[in-house]
């Protein structure tokens, strides 16, 4: 309002007073003043910072052994790429020496407590917001138990990438703890670290002459009906030509290349799934 009265009298001047300098020094004013409102009208004041979309979910992402984060990096970076409402936690659980946490089946157990109670929190913090736990290697035995020791259908989902755990691994208190159960990804390709390392030192839960899941996948233990309920949430993907397409040549660290995970992995993590009902 105060603008357009400006304008006006300024245009009343310049008919009125009829001097040279006048009239040129009203009409640069007016011409400033449209400039100004017109800049004005464009909407072109100054917009709040976009607010970053609410977080739908987490993702707890449990690297192999030896303090190496090329998982948990691979992850944030796939789901920041496909711009999932998702958050990537790094759960730091290793000594520091790839033999140690492979070797090390009570430290692993310990993590995994601690996991739990991490789950717990962010569960009684966030109660409508899903929670995902991808682990791969060594990783794999704190996943199963963390899911272990949490209320049942506490965590939704259970991606384990070349787990290192034994076959005869008992899934069943895993899987009670879960929604939507465990999706595993194993390879007979992965003959270097879980065939050789393996016949050498064992798997990560402190198995002795047995083949490691991320290369033969796990061994149904079903006695019960619940058992085989609890053991149709269990979702095992051997190593095929459509995962070498998508970056995956099926060794140890195949699983965890960014094509893979955007083709394979996210595709778990649908946003469409997570909020927990």
């Amino acid at each position: 309002m105060q603008i357009n009265a400006l304008i006006s009298q300024l245009v009343r001047d310049a008919i009125i007073r009829r001097s040279p300098l006048g009239s040129r020094l009203n009409i640069a004013g007016l011409m400033v003043c449209i400039a100004w409102t017109g800049h004005q009208a464009r909407g072109d004041q100054p917009q709040p910072p976009a607010q970053e979309p609410e977080k739908a979910g987490v993702v707890f992402a449990v690297n192999g052994s030896g303090s190496l984060h090329f998982t948990s990096t691979a992850l944030e970076r796939a789901v920041a790429d496909a711009c999932l409402p998702l958050e990537v936690v790094v759960v730091e659980w290793s000594q520091g020496s790839v033999v140690a946490d492979h070797t090390d089946w009570e430290h692993a157990q310990e993590q995994g407590c601690r996991l739990a109670e991490r789950i717990a929190s962010y569960h009684q913090a966030h109660p409508s917001q899903a929670i995902y736990l991808v682990a791969h290697s060594a990783g794999s035995g704190v996943a199963l138990t963390a899911a272990a020791a949490v209320p049942p259908n506490v965590v939704n989902r259970i991606v384990l990438l070349a787990p290192s755990v034994s076959t005869e691994y008992d899934l069943r208190p895993a899987l009670r703890g879960t929604k939507d159960g465990i999706d595993v990804f194993y390879s007979r390709r992965d003959v270097f670290s879980l065939g050789f390392g393996v016949r050498f030192v064992g798997t990560s839960d402190g198995g002795q002459g047995c083949q490691a899941a991320g290369r033969f996948g796990f061994q149904a233990q079903a006695e019960t009906p619940e058992d085989e309920l609890l053991y149709a949430k269990l979702r095992q993907y051997p190593w095929d030509r459509c995962q070498a397409r998508a970056g995956n040549p099926g060794f140890h660290s195949g699983a965890r290349r960014p094509r893979f995970l955007h083709e394979f992995v996210l595709p778990l993590l649908d946003p469409s799934h997570l909020a927990a009902n």
